[in-house]
């Protein structure tokens, strides 16, 4: 009898302490749940994947957003099917994030005439102005804000006296556009007025789609093109790898926006440092969670431009860079 009661008694201290372990974890979790605060929801739908997407996870952990713990990102990608943007931005809208991060031109337009009511900020896009994003830079008003790839006034003369630099005979220089693209259509006129003041013929063909790339270069030739400016554009960072081909084989010194082309094996870019324009994208994006309005925030620009060579290319093309472009260059690739 006293062997069963022993025996009972210790089962009931097993069952407490097991219960006292379970009551604990219970509240460790509740004590973490609260602490960590709410789940926030970012959406970015973006032309295609590039470097400033790349390092937005990184930069919200940097300022403790972890996703999976109090952050969920949905990412969707037009890879530069400009008529699928429609329908990507209403598959966002429908998860009711609390904000929208769009990282093209053509996905902020659709972002904000679709879902005005949910917080956008932007990212890569040259003219927010230009094409209506918002009505100044200081106080983008509204539900939106953002970070420019580009300071608007004298940038596209910049390339082209850089091209120039490693081209110096041209006098015909091709700038491939994309006319799906506002902001290209906008600066045509910019780069026209720069070629004039550099003595050189601007020659301006066109791709909406990869597929159309090589009729571009093609006319480009027909037409006496001695180089290359290319734009940056979402069809340009993806087929990057077949533009530089499409260069080598007509022999042509190029100049791009982004890095992503010269490691892909053009000649030469110059522009915005997008893992900087990321981390200042992250900064918005927490601003806005800690209560900011995004009409407040003004809009960034960048404040560090690279200059990177691929000497490899330059070696192919017969072309010496000059010891001044060298001694510029944030990275030489070799």
């Amino acid at each position: 009898m006293r062997g069963k009661l022993v025996a009972n008694l210790s089962a009931t201290a097993r069952a407490f302490r097991v219960l006292a372990i379970v009551v604990a974890g219970l509240a460790s979790f509740a004590h973490e749940a609260a602490t960590q605060g709410p789940v926030h929801r970012i959406g970015i739908i973006q032309g295609v994947e590039d470097a400033a997407v790349r390092a937005l996870p990184d930069a919200l952990r940097a300022r403790g957003y972890d996703v999976g713990r109090n952050l969920q990102i949905e990412v969707r990608s037009a890879q530069d099917q400009f008529d699928r943007i429609p329908a990507l931005v209403a598959e966002l809208v429908a998860l009711h994030p609390d904000i929208i991060v769009a990282a093209s031109p053509q996905t902020a337009v659709a972002v904000h005439a679709t879902a005005p009511e949910i917080p956008l900020v932007f990212l890569t896009v040259a003219d927010p102005v230009g094409i209506g994003l918002v009505p100044n830079l200081a106080h983008p008003g509204g539900n939106v804000t953002g970070i420019m790839t580009m300071v608007p006034e004298g940038f596209g003369a910049k390339l082209l006296e850089l091209l120039k630099t490693v081209a110096p005979d041209a006098s015909r220089i091709a700038t491939l556009v994309n006319p799906k693209n506002q902001i290209h259509q906008r600066n045509q006129l910019k780069y026209a007025d720069a070629a004039r003041q550099l003595g050189v013929e601007l020659v301006v063909v066109q791709a909406s789609k990869v597929e159309e790339l090589e009729a571009a270069f093609q006319e480009a030739h027909a037409r006496g093109a001695e180089a290359i400016n290319v734009l940056g554009d979402t069809v340009t960072v993806r087929a990057s790898a077949k533009i530089a081909n499409l260069t080598l084989q007509y022999r042509w010194p190029s100049i791009y926006l982004f890095r992503q082309s010269v490691q892909d094996g053009g000649l030469m870019s110059y522009g915005p440092n997008l893992g900087e324009l990321g981390r200042a994208c992250a900064r918005q994006i927490d601003n806005i969670l800690k209560g900011a309005k995004p009409g407040d925030l003004p809009v960034e620009q960048p404040t560090r431009f690279d200059l990177v060579i691929n000497l490899k290319t330059a070696k192919a093309l017969g072309i010496t860079i000059p010891a001044t472009l060298l001694a510029q260059a944030a990275e030489l690739i070799e």
